[in-house]
């Protein structure tokens, strides 16, 4: 014990039990689009969980769509890592493609140097987005080898064949192929990415390996220079890396088919004991209840967005709908989130400034030997209900769903209650104290886990999201401070006629007055004609219908049909 290392030790006990304990007490569903059910959590290695989601094709800058499913899946990694798990994440980059080649020779620009730029591209997005770095980003370039083998593999199980340098699945020689989607192989369509060939046995067969074009990159193969299809990269990369056996495979439901029911025929057929446990697909992003999407030129990319608004209002409306569900782009939504995240990061700040004065009474419960002052019952209450009611969300299936209202909004009103009581309190003030710590510090551990805790200090990210308001405003603070100056002199002149109208102005264009003795301060808020559409029923109530397309692609999996999910 003179070496220090045992109370670390026991306090890495201590810990890992905990994590035991909410394992066993919240089990973690999770709804399988395989069997379209919700299903408790287990991991094929326990302790350990091996997950792959596909990422973007890099042609250009991302759009919301890919931001939901990123953000979505970095919840997913972060709530896994709470519960003590070890987790290997993948999430690929396709960097060739059909669309990349057409972009590049558009632009004249070689397409793995496109490719690569927009992969960067999309990095810095996910940054700025608070999405954690996943284990492995593997990009289709850089792993030719391992797609040859597979391809080799598939071919030598009678399941490929080789047309002119061109390879292609029989899907004939997989009976199972459907199981994912209730697609027939009668019925397939021969896939989003690629013509009908005469070539093929069979229209639903679907490229492996496509032979070089003049003016394409192309690679050697045993079948001749050629580039890869679009679906055997997924099946390559996440074997490389998890195995062909593995927990989680993840994307948006658009992915089901043809993209997923093809990676799980050309594995299985690779490997007869391919097997993932789990398949979740996040809903689509919709604009005026359409699917956005790139084809359909009717997408915002994360960069138009956050040159409007910060990030992170961004990423708390990307979650604060069920990640099954569709998730209509609103302003209404992204002002609210906006103004939400400056009320908690104003109250954490509030709750610093006076923790920060009593420095040395505040004892932290955690550390080993370490006796606190005890906390106010109301506390003890505040904080058990967030901690229930945070973890039995997100332990059936990740529903976070409004997760910052509820037990979480309460436990804000708690801290400031308890900040307005340590003003005036002459008794019980270290109880106050201690109380306030404690719920502060489960409000930061609910963010910590979504991803929303700010990377700097609360004054840093106040000020961030006051400058992105008044952008939206199309003021300057400068101006805005001038425009107060002339409010404050009409209040002293008691023009109250002006002063309203000054603060009724602002209002309109989402800023906030607030009189405070003889001094004003302002803060972002919800513009006015915002506040009269809130008065509305929810928009997300309304879900987005199917799209004929869309309906003949998914006829098994209906999640994105109703916003009250099946399950």
């Amino acid at each position: 014990m003179a070496d220090g290392k045992e109370p670390k030790q026991k306090k890495s006990q201590a810990t890992m039990a905990k994590k035991e304990k909410e394992k066993e007490e919240f089990q973690l569903q999770i709804c399988n689009s395989m069997t379209q059910q919700k299903e408790v959590f287990t991991p094929k290695v326990p302790g350990k969980v091996g997950m792959y989601v596909c990422g973007v094709t890099a042609y250009d800058f991302s759009h919301l769509g890919h931001a939901r499913a990123a953000v979505n899946f970095d919840v997913l990694y972060r709530y896994l890592q709470h519960l003590g798990y070890e987790v290997t994440y993948v999430r690929n980059f396709t960097d060739v493609d059909d669309k990349i080649i057409r972009r590049a020779n558009e632009s004249g620009e070689n397409p793995l140097t496109l490719s690569n730029r927009f992969c960067q591209e999309y990095i810095v997005d996910m940054n700025d987005l608070q999405c954690l770095v996943p284990t492995h980003q593997p990009r289709v370039s850089d792993h030719m080898e391992q797609i040859k083998d597979m391809i080799t593999q598939i071919i030598n199980k009678d399941c490929a064949y080789v047309v002119d340098g061109d390879v292609f699945f029989a899907v004939e020689m997989f009976p199972n192929y459907g199981k994912l989607s209730g697609q027939k192989v009668e019925n397939h369509r021969a896939g989003e990415r690629v013509a009908i060939d005469s070539r093929k046995r069979n229209p639903a067969d679907f490229a492996l390996w496509k032979a070089a074009k003049p003016g394409e990159p192309s690679w050697d193969s045993p079948w001749g220079p050629g580039r890869p299809g679009w679906h055997i990269e997924c099946s390559a990369m996440s074997a490389h890396y998890l195995s062909f056996k593995f927990d989680i495979h993840g994307g948006g439901i658009d992915l089901i088919f043809p993209h997923h029911e093809n990676e799980i025929a050309q594995s299985c057929a690779a490997c007869q004991e391919s097997n993932v446990s789990y398949w979740m697909h996040n809903g689509h992003v919709t604009n005026n209840n359409e699917k956005m999407s790139k084809s359909l030129g009717n997408f915002f990319t994360i960069r138009q967005i956050t040159e409007r608004y910060h990030p992170l209002p961004l990423r708390y409306f990307l979650i604060n709908a069920h990640y099954r569900s569709p998730l209509n782009y609103s302003v209404l939504r992204l002002e609210h989130a906006s103004s939400e995240l400056f009320y908690i990061y104003q109250t954490l700040s509030d709750c610093e400034d006076v923790l920060s004065s009593f420095q040395g009474s505040i004892k932290d419960g955690t550390k080993q030997n370490v006796k606190p002052a005890r906390i106010t019952a109301e506390a003890q209450g505040c904080i058990r209900e967030l901690h229930n009611e945070f973890h039995t969300k997100m332990s059936d299936d990740l529903n976070t769903s409004h997760i910052l209202t509820g037990a979480f909004r309460e436990a804000l009103k708690f801290a400031n209650n308890t900040l307005k009581k340590l003003k005036t309190a002459k008794q019980q003030q270290l109880s106050l104290v201690q109380s306030l710590f404690e719920v502060e510090r489960e409000v930061k551990e609910v963010l910590k886990i979504l991803g929303l805790l700010p990377p700097c200090t609360y004054a840093e990210v106040l000020q961030q999201l006051k400058d992105k308001a008044l952008k939206r405003a199309e003021l300057v603070e400068v101006h805005l401070l001038n425009v107060i100056k002339e409010r404050a002199e009409a209040r002293k002149n008691k023009d109250f006629t002006k002063t309203d109208q000054i603060r009724t102005e602002l209002e309109a264009k989402g800023i906030a007055l607030m009189d405070i003795g003889t001094e004003t301060i302002w803060r972002p808020c919800l513009p006015t004609q915002y506040k009269q559409e809130a008065q509305q029923p929810d928009e997300q109530e309304q879900a987005p219908r199917l799209s004929k397309e869309e309906q003949k692609v998914l006829p098994k999996v209906g999640l994105t049909s109703s916003p009250e999910l099946p399950f």
